[in-house]
């Protein structure tokens, strides 16, 4: 799976030296990667995809949040290997391979930032820079036993980097160790260094946690113990997120299907939110890189390629009441969370 002895992480490696400072900066003598969807400049931003590199010019100008963590005193190292168009949660790439998966190697890495996991996992930087849509920091975090951070939309500009649903793409990061996770995070954030903030309320999804096949207490107990011995146990709290979706999201009654209602496995207003937010995913898509793919054809691998031109077959049916299920989600998390 790997191309060399690097797991396949780097789609090419140079140095970004960080400014010299008389200060001491937060991220000073630590290494980083980025995401190959990051514009560098003087460099191509590949995307995944060599008829897409090819068919581009080299960025004139280097993304905001690559020049956040220069500022920050850190070493950028290279480019790291990204699921073609940034498309896919497993990680795979036909065309440059699959990064190797350090903590356990037969398995695929996870995606769509499969590279900057691999390179954070494998020791070969100290963190590293991905994007989020729909879980392509999360999910090659936890298969590669490391840490990742999706923040909030709209938290840290993407500008300078490649759109792929701008409703929902976020700049994420990777670390091995919590401190180095949160003084990026500082950095990119630009937040003061402030004392632990006490949350009003910690809220376990009963029913989510429900689908696990590990038994519930094994999985929600350590999360208990943690909480009670930082903050006291009156902050924590449960509930069916069933019921509080179905009942404060009324745009989402278009998306249930009698089949997600009729599965114990699952939960229908979870099921029906992952309709809308898929329809949304394939619509932006299609608006942003439609064309593109309809004059190049470019070369895709098996999984991408289906899940492209199904995109590219997308309507705009459904796409205002899928706002309005965003807007009425956004508020109703807003009330529980407090």
């Amino acid at each position: 799976m790997a191309r060399d002895s690097n797991y396949g992480a780097f789609m090419e490696k140079f140095l970004l030296q960080p400014s010299p400072s008389p200060h001491q900066l937060p991220l000073h003598a630590l290494t980083f990667a980025v995401k190959d969807i990051f514009d560098v400049d003087g460099y191509v931003t590949g995307f995944g995809n060599p008829d897409w590199a090819r068919t581009h010019r080299a960025a004139t100008s280097t993304a905001p949040a690559i020049l956040a963590i220069l500022r920050g005193g850190a070493t950028c190292v290279g480019k790291t290997v990204t699921a073609e168009m940034a498309y896919s949660i497993n990680g795979e790439n036909k065309h440059y391979g699959t990064p190797r998966n350090p903590c356990v190697p037969d398995w695929v890495p996870g995606g769509s930032s499969s590279g900057s996991a691999v390179a954070v996992g494998a020791k070969l930087v100290d963190f590293a820079l991905g994007t989020d849509t729909g879980g392509s920091v999360r999910v090659p975090a936890s298969y590669c036993g490391i840490l990742g951070f999706r923040p909030s939309h709209g938290a840290i500009s993407t500008a300078g980097v490649i759109p792929l649903v701008q409703t929902f793409d976020t700049v994420g990061w990777f670390a091995r160790d919590p401190v180095i996770l949160n003084r990026v995070g500082q950095v990119l954030l630009r937040l003061p260094d402030v004392d632990l903030v006490r949350p009003s309320q910690i809220i376990i999804a009963e029913d989510c946690f429900r689908l696990s096949d590990i038994p519930n207490d094994r999985v929600t107990q350590p999360l208990v113990n943690s909480v009670e011995k930082l903050f006291g146990g009156h902050l924590v709290k449960h509930a069916v997120l069933e019921d509080y979706v179905k009942d404060k999201v009324p745009s989402l009654k278009q998306f249930f299907s009698k089949g997600n209602v009729d599965q114990e496995s699952n939960i229908p207003s979870l099921e029906a939110l992952s309709s809308a937010m898929r329809l949304i995913i394939g619509y932006e898509f299609k608006n942003n890189h439609g064309e593109w793919i309809s004059t190049v054809k470019p070369d895709l691998g098996p999984g991408i390629s289906e899940r492209v031109w199904e995109a590219l077959r997308t309507t705009d049916e459904k796409v205002d009441v899928c706002h309005s299920v965003k807007t009425e989600l956004r508020a109703a998390l807003i009330a529980l969370l407090g």
